[in-house]
């Protein structure tokens, strides 16, 4: 094919982030929109003039009956993606999601079956996959130079709560839950991408303030190989941090807000990783995963783990009690 055509399902801000490095790829064209918000699309067209005569949609499922299609980008409310994907992928068409991937256990494997069935691409835009020293971090482990994770810390605050509030974010129908399966969706993907570590069981309290959705959540995690870890997501703050904090049988790597560094027994002196070079980013991945260039980074299996462990964590604080994670 000369040229790999692209249909946007949803159009607000996130979506304008996709649809502007799509516009910088030689091998994609933008064909479609389709979003129910005419001011989405308004706002699209006012970033993006040279979209203001490609065929609109308000239901994406007309965009995909009428519009000659190769692949879709889908960023829209997050209990959305499950059947937005499905439809898409069950069309023929290869598929980039906003995270998380879907909201519940049964529907993340439902995905992954229809992903190995369809053999189309489908990729979860979870950026860190192509951050360097994630990136850094995965091959230590992978490698053996840090030993067996042992224990992790990981910490992320945001002033979520003010911000969101009265937004689609905090409506359970269109988010599927709180900040744990919104920012925090990217905070445990990027644990269990580094670590590969399977979770065992979860404890977790969680405080909805007064919203119908998770706002802090504290998860105690025991892992398969033995590891245990904490797990604290604050949406209640006037500020925004992300630590992460991994212990490794021979070495340990400090991640503070940006900042790597990495500690190995018997070293005195811990070192900061520098010139760790970028892995591309989620829609030249998917593009290039198409045209059989590169192989997904963030598959579907990622968008499945991340929802076993939110499930069992949204399950222990409901019930108080330790929760076996299901696989």
């Amino acid at each position: 094919m000369e040229k790999i055509r692209v249909g946007f399902i949803g159009c607000g801000g996130n979506a304008r982030g996709h649809i502007g490095r799509m516009l910088t790829m030689p091998e994609a064209e933008i064909v479609a929109l389709a979003d129910v918000s005419q001011d989405s699309l308004k706002k699209a067209w006012e970033d993006y003039p040279q979209l203001k005569e490609l065929p609109s949609f308000s239901d994406y499922r007309q965009m995909l009956e009428g519009v000659e299609l190769d692949a879709v980008e889908i960023s829209t409310p997050h209990t959305l993606h499950f059947q937005q994907a499905m439809d898409s992928l069950r069309k023929g068409l290869h598929v980039l999601v906003e995270k998380p991937m879907v909201c519940t256990t049964e529907h993340a494997q439902q995905v992954v079956e229809e992903v190995e069935k369809s053999e189309n691409v489908f990729l979860i835009s979870y950026q860190r996959h192509f951050e360097p020293t994630f990136r850094y971090v995965r091959n230590q482990i992978r490698t053996g130079e840090l030993g067996e994770v042992q224990f992790i810390s990981a910490f992320l605050c945001q002033d979520w709560y003010r911000a969101q509030r009265g937004a689609w974010r905090q409506q359970l129908a269109l988010s599927g839950g709180g900040q744990l399966n919104d920012s925090g969706s990217h905070l445990l993907d990027i644990l269990l991408w580094m670590t590969e570590l399977e979770p065992d069981g979860v404890t977790a309290y969680i405080d909805n303030f007064d919203t119908e959705v998770d706002i802090n959540s504290a998860l105690s995690v025991k892992f398969t190989n033995g590891a245990i870890g904490n797990i604290s997501v604050l949406g209640n703050s006037p500020s925004f941090r992300e630590d992460i904090e991994i212990w490794g049988s021979k070495a340990a790597v400090h991640y503070y807000n940006g900042d790597l560094t990495y500690i190995c027994a018997g070293v005195p002196e811990p070192f900061q990783p520098t010139g760790l070079p970028y892995r591309s980013n989620p829609d030249q991945n998917f593009i290039d995963a198409i045209l059989g260039k590169d192989e997904v980074q963030a598959p579907a299996i990622c968008g499945l783990r991340v929802a076993q462990l939110t499930q069992a964590a949204w399950e222990s604080a409901r019930t108080g009690q330790p929760v076996k994670v299901k696989y």
